[in-house]
């Protein structure tokens, strides 16, 4: 039977699309839009926190993303070192824990280390819980699903035709959160990118012409609040 959305999604996922463009129509290099990504991550983590959102993941570098240019990419990956760095005394203040997914061995040795050492950092904090997907693909995942799955049937520990959807899900990254409520894309973009394939199944989708860069605090609000009035059916008439 049909229900209307909690007015609250207890899980965010964001598509944070549009740093390049934005970056473009100001005359400035790309990188300039990333570093202004940052302004709005912070934002939605406030706004998230005020909302009692649970978990926000946030699509930070996909398995595509490494194709960029070189320089590019390693601009990011500096960012991202510095990023985690700097915001890390702020997540443990405001009771944030930061976790990843991903295929994390990918990213650059001080990058991962850095990562680790936040994740440690916050690893008591019991308010939001921030997923940052890193070096992630949605396609990727269900292959290393796959894999896992196989190797537990032959070492004997999952019987094949026990294997349903609950099952697979606690071999994906995801396997300790729950799955997406509201799935936010930026900068118009009519796609999921290869980004939480399995998960968003149900998920309710919303997408907004303005770039990442631009997201606010209220641009988050109008998502969820759109967000509460859908009638979430599930598969059902």
């Amino acid at each position: 039977m049909p229900t209307t959305a909690s007015p609250v999604p207890r899980h965010v996922a964001v598509i944070m699309d549009g740093n390049g463009r934005w970056a473009k129509e100001r005359g400035l290099p790309r990188r300039e839009g990333h570093r202004a990504g940052a302004d709005s991550v912070r934002e939605v983590l406030e706004g998230c926190t005020e909302l009692k959102v649970e978990f926000l993941t946030l699509y930070a570098f996909s398995s595509e993303n490494w194709k960029r240019p070189k320089a590019e990419v390693k601009a990011l990956m500096v960012l991202l070192e510095r990023f985690l760095k700097d915001k890390t005394p702020e997540l443990i203040e405001k009771n944030v824990r930061l976790q990843a997914i991903g295929r994390l061995n990918d990213l650059p040795a001080a990058a991962v280390n850095q990562l680790h050492r936040s994740i440690e950092a916050t690893a008591d904090n019991s308010g939001l819980t921030l997923i940052l997907a890193l070096s992630y693909g949605g396609r990727e995942e269900i292959i290393d699903g796959v894999k896992s799955v196989l190797r537990n049937v032959q070492e004997g520990h999952l019987d094949p035709a026990m294997l349903d959807p609950d099952v697979f899900g606690k071999h994906l990254y995801t396997r300790y959160y729950p799955d997406p409520d509201l799935l936010i894309r930026t900068s118009g973009e009519m796609r999921l990118s290869n980004f939480l394939l399995w998960q968003v199944s149900y998920a309710e989708i919303y997408v907004t012409k303005k770039y990442w860069p631009d997201f606010r605090k209220a641009d988050l609000r109008e998502a969820v609040a759109d967000y509460g009035k859908r009638q979430r059916r599930f598969g059902a008439v």
